[in-house]
């Protein structure tokens, strides 16, 4: 299968290998693992709090995908087919790779311009470093 860090092979061109479609976070919900739950439902909580209103949430490649102007993050749970990751939840930013992550909060993988963190536990989750980070991938998404 794919490594942890071309996790996002699939996410920028290429079909998910899953046939089962996810139209709504009901869904997706349904498809994970108690866990796996609850680091989605932390992370997406910390995003929508910190993202701008213009900024949307939709389910894409059966997993919640946030973008503005252009994509700006991403939530893959393991469980779902074509992140790549055996476990825990991988939180990947769109244009990591511009991001200044003074922290190293984020790894860079193979992918050139995705970072990402995966999340094995809700407790791993720090709510600063992420709004910090995304306030940065608003900044980038802002300027166009």
């Amino acid at each position: 299968m794919y490594q942890a860090g071309s996790c996002f092979y699939l996410y920028t061109r290429v079909k998910t290998a899953s046939s089962i479609k996810t139209k709504s976070l009901l869904e997706l919900f349904e498809r994970l693992s108690e866990n796996e739950r609850i680091i989605v439902d932390v992370l997406r909580q910390i995003i929508l709090e910190n993202l701008p209103a213009y900024c949307k949430e939709k389910i894409s490649y059966n997993v919640p995908f946030f973008y503005g102007k252009k994509g700006i993050c991403i939530i893959w749970p393991a469980s779902i087919p074509g992140g790549g990751d055996r476990e825990g939840v991988l939180l990947g930013f769109r244009y990591g790779n511009k991001i200044k992550d003074s922290d190293n909060y984020l790894t860079r993988g193979t992918n050139k311009q995705i970072f990402y963190r995966i999340f094995k536990s809700p407790d791993e989750v720090d709510e600063k470093a992420m709004v910090k980070l995304l306030k940065e991938a608003v900044a980038l998404d802002q300027s166009g």
